[in-house]
């Protein structure tokens, strides 16, 4: 079972056409320009991909797409996680078929389960696949917190092999590192936390910013991996405004302007999302014009 991912996974964006619909030849081309600037892997259809408003036939298409793209130098993470254990099976199960290296599964949004409820959900789905499994805990956008004692019982199951940690709190990160086994990795799941939570014994991060500044993040997380903490930091420091200005509204919608500007097709974000403000496309302009990000005026 793959269990090395790398160290920077794209969480990658949807691209879509004038018309909302999804815009799979230049998903293939934006994983190809991901993966050959700092991105070891790509995370398809999660939160940063709109997952929520794309149909299951619409995420396969795209889990196939992007595979046959760059599955064979890439990891390719498919995003088969909801809210209704069914259906999550159902996605998973033919997510496998197509021949993704792993899978994601959020936890359940909306309905708010018991920390037995997260267990039980997450197991079943793992007993449906043989693909090794990445937790993701966000509870910003699920409205409730995996807790440090669940994802560590998860741990114990065989092809649960990571989580992407997004609660935002070091204490439940470390909590999670110090007593999980080796073999289990801890991939931040905020940009801005890579440094910290790779310093604490993290595998690295699955990034929003990495579709722009990609061989940066690659050349901090290889820093920190050489022990070289100076650099590492230096480096954080430097790219600490992007990470933030990415989340001057609602992800996706600046990394997707963000990502047009440095002319890539990523699109419009999917209504009940809009479009950025005229004060925020300055406020991220700027920051990019400060990290001398190139970029079409």
């Amino acid at each position: 079972m793959k269990r090395d991912f790398g160290k920077i996974l794209t969480a990658m964006v949807t691209p879509m056409k004038q018309d909302f619909s999804v815009d799979y030849d230049a998903a293939a081309e934006l994983a190809k320009y991901l993966i050959d600037n700092g991105s070891d892997g790509l995370v398809v259809a999660g939160s940063t991909g709109e997952a929520a408003t794309l149909s299951k036939e619409e995420k396969l298409q795209l889990f196939k797409v992007v595979f046959d793209a760059v599955g064979n130098k890439a990891t390719v993470i498919a995003g088969t996680g909801s809210n209704d254990t069914r259906a999550s099976i159902s996605l998973t199960e033919e997510a496998e078929k197509l021949g993704v290296h792993g899978v994601m599964l959020v936890g359940p949004y909306y309905n708010k389960p018991t920390q037995e409820g997260f267990y039980q959900h997450f197991k079943a789905i793992a007993q449906c696949t043989k693909l090794p499994v990445i937790l993701y805990n966000v509870p910003g956008r699920t409205a409730s917190n995996i807790l440090p004692a669940t994802i560590l019982k998860l741990s114990e199951i065989d092809n649960i092999v990571a989580v992407k940690e997004a609660s935002g709190n070091l204490d439940q990160v470390s909590e999670i590192i110090r007593s999980k086994p080796a073999d289990f990795m801890v991939y931040s799941g905020d940009d801005s936390l890579t440094f910290p939570i790779m310093a604490l014994g993290g595998s690295g991060v699955i990034s929003v910013a990495a579709h722009v500044i990609g061989n940066e993040m690659q050349c901090m997380a290889t820093a920190l991996v050489n022990g070289d903490i100076k650099t590492a930091q230096e480096m954080h420091l430097k790219l600490f405004p992007f990470f933030k200005v990415i989340f001057v509204t609602t992800n996706p919608i600046p990394i997707k302007l963000a990502v047009n500007l440095i002319g890539q097709n990523a699109g419009p974000a999917r209504l009940p999302l809009t479009a950025a403000s005229p004060a925020e496309i300055d406020k991220l302009k700027a920051v990019m014009r400060q990290l001398d990000i190139k970029f079409i005026e």
